[in-house]
């Protein structure tokens, strides 16, 4: 059938453009499943992905230049961590701050690298036979092994989160962190490795972008996916299984810009809607009421300080 190629590579865009997003709301769920929201995603995003083409134009090899994507995106997350846990401060401004500080680091680092080409990126590997299956092969087994990583990582996190005791503490964490300490489990431990987890799978997403989804620096070149994540976050409901869903649709989205173009539909009103919808999410997320219906955590934004009451 005549139509079934243009639908596997509408597909296999659609998974290409969502693994960004994919890798940044993963991170973003388990801060917040601690109760620590971090507005800087954009801003580690940035960093990853100039370190990550930097040093791997370098080393002439992308997995140390994702490696070392995950670890300064990491440090950045330590700073708001630092902030935003143990000093207490607002954590929307201290995430607004972070990503500002991203976006002039990544400025900064990137300047030298505009128009250099990148000739040791992460190219597609297909899986023999699988990638061969209709619709499905195309859809994912045809990436590079970044893709392959993120749809393993989803529901490993999720199993994580929901079903060990490590999870239920983090959860806890997120929802009672005076009830959680009381049971003997180290709160701000906790937070400070989720936040700092949740910088690394940031990290990764930026090196996505310029080690495999486009291999260049280009200024700015997340172009607001970080702030598609914090929406992703909220309309996942905190779920890693459901942002693997969102993640491709909004990907889906953005990979059909230019598909439709030919049809007479404007990219402009397509390139839109991921960031029209975020704003929505955002607007509805920050009611109380709506909040606790999709499950939000109880403790998410509120500083834990032993001994006092919420």
């Amino acid at each position: 059938m005549s139509w079934i190629p243009a639908v596997e590579s509408a597909l296999n865009a659609a998974v290409r453009a969502g693994t960004p997003l994919l890798y940044g709301t993963l991170g973003e769920i388990y801060a917040e499943r601690s109760g620590v929201m971090n507005l800087g995603v954009e801003g580690m995003m940035i960093v990853g992905a100039v370190v990550a083409f930097g040093v791997t134009l370098h080393t002439q090899n992308p997995w140390i230049g994702v490696l070392a994507a995950a670890l300064a995106a990491g440090a950045l997350a330590l700073i708001h961590a630092f902030l935003s846990i143990t000093l207490r401060a607002n954590q929307v401004v201290s995430g607004l701050a972070l990503t500002m500080m991203g976006l002039g680091i990544s400025a900064l680092l990137g300047k030298r690298y505009i128009g250099t080409p990148l000739p040791n990126s992460l190219s597609p590997t297909p899986i023999p036979i699988l990638c061969d299956v209709p619709i499905v092969g195309p859809m994912f087994f045809r990436h590079d092994p970044l893709v392959y990583a993120s749809l393993v990582l989803a529901p490993l996190l999720w199993f994580f989160l929901f079903y060990t005791k490590v999870g239920i503490n983090i959860r806890s964490v997120g929802e009672n962190p005076a009830a959680a300490d009381a049971l003997g489990v180290n709160v701000y431990l906790i937070r400070y490795a989720c936040v700092f987890f949740g910088g690394l799978l940031s990290g990764v997403a930026g090196a996505y972008l310029s080690v495999a989804y486009a291999p260049a620096w280009i200024e700015g070149m997340t172009a607001g996916k970080g702030w598609i994540v914090i929406g992703l976050t909220i309309f996942s409901m905190w779920s890693p299984l459901r942002a693997l869903l969102g993640s491709y649709l909004f990907g889906g989205v953005t990979a059909l810009q230019y598909r439709l173009q030919p049809l007479g539909v404007s990219p402009n009103l397509l390139a839109m809607l991921p960031y029209t919808f975020t704003i929505i999410v955002l607007l509805v997320g920050t009611s109380e009421r709506i909040r606790k219906r999709v499950g939000a955590p109880s403790a998410l934004g509120i500083p834990y300080v032993r001994g006092e009451k919420p």
